[in-house]
């Protein structure tokens, strides 16, 4: 087997012509070494050695001895040629899978799976390695959940029932169920906008509007509403966390409670000094437990909320009656407060960028993917803690309820009926929950402070300076909080003013980027959408200033209640 192997292998190998050079063998040592046969000499000069005497025919040797596979072809040996199929590369050819083809089908693989990534190869920036958001990226789908659920709900969710009283069961139903479905895909649309260029990751929300509109337009479309969701919504944090530490301390005091208890100031400065000690953490990825306990105390303490009021008898003549003010001017811009109230309960759009750039990305393994997953199980959750505090709260208080929102209503109806150690329990949790949605609504200025440091030293920031900014931030908080401790009442106005980054930039965000195709069901959706939130977010805004017009809103500056 082996020598018919060996012939078939020398078969494909071109006999050598008559007249050339034969091959070099050690039989010939000497240069002076000569070979005679029966019918002449021939001389051997060096390189060359004599062509084998041929005494016995070809046809009468056996076939060993004219292609042994341990001596080459005697130039002399006229053999019949055989024709030789025409050999046709393959990458399943037994010739490519031996142990030298192997090899090489690998390196080809690794080639082809290489040209495919590299129009995917993220462009990195130095400098994201040592910013707040973009310096850990190994964050996952339950860190994308928590972060989602504990930025999606907080003390907006309180005010729900407020705007029911003027928009009654049905429209208060439809206009939320609305709200809540078209903020859903915006959030799907900002997702998927993360890495819409290859090669490009949008870690921001004002970077994704800045490559959408242009890098000014951008800028004065995005900035001014996304620093008031973030450091507003901090401010605001603070006065309601301060507050509410207050009551907490009353109830668990009870009367035995001194004659100089703390001012509402002293308790926002508690509260701004616990934020401050949290806010060391270094990235967002590290606060992913902090995320973890804010999202479990906001669906505890919003489940608690509503249980508690609906399982208590309803005060005595209440009424579902829609609210209305003396003039029909005056219902039709309160009407349009309330919707502002229900589009200010769903925030957190404008961290969902900066949640996904905390995830590592590659071509089979997008960043959108664990995202998306982890945030549809997060706003599956705010549904459920949303849409029970809105309707049962109106139908636990009517309109009876105040303006603070439902936690105001449980304390005013029910701080006698309830034991204490409910009351203060669910009160202990939003603080929880506030202090944890601080830290997670001021990772974009922390951000912004280390940017800033970084572009102009170029080298990270050392800890002492970095505890310097959140420091620093903190008290400015504090101070913007007692200076307008009426800022958590302006939830219509504000509403209004952050819809857009929310239901409206989103949107066109999509056609600038994506292109799609002119007059197709998607250009109209978009578009669509666009310009219908552009002109709730005007007509919020009117609503909202109306409302504080004819409520007779007192600015008190630095008199916090």
């Amino acid at each position: 087997m082996e020598e018919s192997g060996g012939e078939r292998e020398l078969v494909s190998i071109p006999p050598t012509p008559m007249g050339a050079t034969p091959p070099f063998t050690p039989g010939a040592h000497s240069p002076h070494h000569q070979i005679s046969t029966n019918s002449h000499s021939h001389a051997v000069t060096p390189g060359q050695r004599s062509p084998r005497p041929s005494q016995t025919p070809a046809s009468t040797r056996p076939p060993s001895s004219l292609v042994s596979p341990s001596m080459p072809r005697s130039p002399l040996l006229k053999t019949p040629r055989t024709p030789r199929t025409p050999w046709t590369p393959s990458l399943i050819s037994p010739r490519f899978l031996s142990p030298i083809g192997t090899p090489m089908k690998r390196v080809l693989t690794n080639m082809k799976t290489y040209l495919e990534e590299v129009g995917h190869l993220t462009k990195l920036n130095p400098q994201d390695a040592w910013l707040p958001i973009t310096e850990s990226r190994n964050g996952n789908a339950y860190y994308a959940a928590f972060h989602n659920l504990n930025a999606g709900i907080g003390f907006q969710a309180l005010i729900l029932p407020v705007a029911f009283t003027l928009l009654g069961w049905s429209w208060g139903i439809i206009s939320l169920t609305i709200a809540y479905l078209w903020q859903l895909y915006t959030l799907w649309v900002l997702i998927m906008l993360h890495e819409a260029v290859p090669g490009k990751r949008y870690n921001r929300y004002v970077e994704l509007a800045q490559a959408a509109f242009g890098e000014r337009l951008g800028v004065w479309l995005t900035l001014f509403p996304t620093v008031y969701l973030s450091a507003g919504t901090a401010t605001a944090l603070i006065l309601i966390g301060g507050e509410t530490m207050k009551l907490f301390f009353q109830i668990v005091c009870g009367p035995t409670c001194g004659s100089n208890p703390l001012t509402t100031v002293e308790w926002y400065l508690v509260f701004v000094s616990l934020c401050i000690v949290l806010s060391q953490l270094p990235n967002l990825n590290s606060i992913a437990g902090l995320s973890l306990i804010g999202a479990i105390t906001a669906i505890t303490y919003c489940t608690m909320v509503w249980g508690l009021s609906i399982s208590r008898p309803r005060p005595l003549g209440i009424s579902y009656e829609n609210v209305k003010s003396k003039t029909d001017t005056a219902t039709a811009f309160s009407v349009l407060n309330s919707l502002g109230i229900i589009a200010f309960a769903f925030r957190g759009h404008n961290l969902a960028l900066e949640i996904q750039a905390t995830m590592p990305s590659s071509l089979k393994h997008p960043a959108s993917v664990p995202m998306w997953r982890g945030a549809k199980v997060a706003y599956l959750l705010v549904a459920m803690c949303v849409f029970p505090i809105a309707i049962g709260g109106y139908w636990a208080y009517g309109d009876f309820m105040p303006t603070g929102g439902i936690l105001n209503a449980l304390y005013a109806f029910h701080n006698q009926d309830i034991a204490r150690g409910l009351l203060a329990t669910t009160f202990l949790l939003v603080v929880f929950n506030c202090l944890s949605s601080f830290q997670i609504y001021s990772m974009p200025v922390f951000d912004s402070f280390e940017a800033g440091y970084t572009s102009r030293t170029n080298k990270p920031c050392p800890p002492w300076v970095r505890a310097g900014f959140r420091v620093f931030y903190g008290f400015i908080s504090f101070f913007i909080g007692v200076a307008l401790p009426f800022l958590s009442s302006l939830a219509g106005l504000l509403g209004g003013l952050t819809l857009p980054v929310t239901f409206a930039y989103p949107c066109f965000m999509w056609v600038c980027i994506k292109k799609p195709k002119k007059y197709t069901s998607g250009w109209y959706l978009n578009w669509g959408l666009g310009i219908l939130g552009i002109l709730f977010s005007l007509a919020f805004s009117i609503g909202g200033v109306w409302s504080m017009v004819d409520s007779g809103l007192k600015l008190k500056f630095f008199k916090p209640n």
